[in-house]
Formats: C-alpha cells, structure tokens, sequence
C-alpha cells in the first residue's frame, strides 16, 4: 500500500465505496467520473504502478475480470460494444499511479 494513493484507499477500506466485483487480486469499482453510464475501473489490489509492474500469473485474471464486467454491461446497460483501456505514465494520460482499466460501455 502507498500511503497517498487513492486507489490503495479504496482497497483499503479507508474511502468507502461499493465493489461491483471483488477477488484475491482486483476489485471492480463505478468510475467517479464516468464517460458514459456503467464506465467502471478494474484495479489491483497490489500496488502496481503500470502494466509493467502486474506479475505475468495475474494477467488470464485480469482478462477474465474484463471479459465478465464487459458481458455485464452490455446485458445490464444494454451497450452494444465496450472499450477496455488503460494508461501507462503521465506521458500516455496516467493520472493515478497505480494500476487501473476502465471499461467504458458504448452504444
């Protein structure tokens, strides 16, 4: 855990909010500023910086993670496709450093 990281807050218990999906590993969570309605964030429970640091045993996880919370909105938001993104570094649009995917439902 690093101690001024908001997502390692929300792990943490110390900023409450609902997890749509919990695992050893990842938590799912809304999007506090969402692009469209459902847009939610796959995070890690470790604090990793970048995709870089995610041990490679996490990543088949991490994709069935994706796969499910994108199967979700299409059926619970009636989206019709979905982007999964993420950023790496201030340079590509990293505003947290720690790791994140947002799943942001389209129609």
């Amino acid at each position: 855990m690093v101690e001024d990281c908001v997502f390692c807050k929300i792990v943490n218990g110390e900023i409450p909010l609902e997890f749509l999906y919990d695992s050893d590993n990842f938590i799912v969570i809304n999007d506090a500023h969402p692009q469209t309605e459902g847009h939610c964030l796959i995070i890690s429970k470790k604090h990793y910086a970048t995709l870089l640091d995610l041990p490679n045993t996490l990543g088949s996880e991490l994709v069935l993670i994706a796969k499910k919370q994108g199967l979700r909105l299409i059926k619970e938001k009636k989206a019709t496709g979905f982007n999964f993104d993420q950023n790496n570094f201030s340079s590509a649009g990293q505003v947290v450093s720690h790791l994140h995917f947002h799943i942001i439902p389209r129609k």
